[in-house]
């Protein structure tokens, strides 16, 4: 399936670089525009039918991508290019299909891609019609997405299942990931936290740093740190200081408050 996309980024070589890859993937797909500022952006959307899908970078050279979606109704699919995981939140609520931290690789794009093709899929073989993007863009925000439910863990040889939903939160330490739960125990659970943040809730967990990921119901509460940073309370209590980055600190507040 043929796609018309455009692609928004600030700086030029990585524009390119994508745009290459692209075609090299997809070289039956459009490339209707490359655009380097929210600005830009809106004015071409708000005088040309929207492309099934934009490359979006999320700093642009007058400010962040998300004001792009305060400005007009956005009808395509999103994939998110950035050098930063601090947005990722907050990209996951508008159209995202999904999120590339760069430098991009082509197997992540590709991933990507093939992601996009598989909604579309799916929506030409359950309506049986010619695809309305703009439908697209609203089952991928409504959809049911199935987040992971339990975790199979050992003890004494034996094997149980613990619901996620009693998990306060997870933490890595010495090449091993652990999951502590609401009353205090703790097991090892064969995962990374990279893979964990993408079968997670993200309205119920966060990757709150790079050592650990957090239950909403496990904040206690917030205490402000030096240079911005945070520290979390958790409970039951870690035993480390928790600290939030100051980079991470305020989308840590907006995930909370939303």
């Amino acid at each position: 399936m043929a796609f018309n996309a455009i692609i928004v980024e600030d700086e030029m070589h990585s524009a390119q670089m994508l745009e290459s890859m692209v075609n090299e993937l997809r070289p039956d797909w459009k490339i209707l525009g490359t655009f380097d500022s929210v600005s830009d952006t809106v004015a071409w959307l708000q005088e040309n039918e929207h492309p099934q899908l934009i490359f979006l970078d999320i700093q642009l050279a007058d400010g962040l991508s998300f004001s792009i979606f305060d400005k007009i109704e956005v009808e395509s699919g999103i994939i998110f290019t950035t050098a930063y995981d601090e947005y990722a939140v907050k990209a996951f609520k508008l159209n995202s299909i999904d999120y590339i931290l760069k430098p991009v690789k082509k197997e992540s794009l590709l991933a990507a891609i093939e992601k996009m093709e598989g909604f579309v899929e799916y929506f030409e073989n359950e309506k049986k019609i010619d695809i309305n993007y703009a439908e697209l863009v609203k089952g991928i925000k409504e959809g049911e997405v199935n987040y992971r439910k339990r975790f199979l863990v050992s003890k004494r040889e034996a094997l149980f299942a613990v619901p996620v939903e009693d998990v306060a939160y997870i933490f890595f330490e010495a090449k091993m990931t652990y999951a502590v739960t609401f009353e205090n125990k703790q097991h090892i659970i064969n995962f990374t936290l990279d893979k964990l943040e993408e079968e997670l809730d993200p309205g119920v967990f966060i990757r709150a740093n790079r050592q650990a990921i957090v239950n909403l119901k496990a904040i206690h509460s917030l205490e402000n740190y030096f240079g911005g940073k945070l520290i979390v309370k958790l409970l039951p209590q870690f035993d480390e200081k928790f600290v939030i980055s100051r980079a991470k600190a305020s989308v840590f507040k907006e995930w909370l408050d939303s």
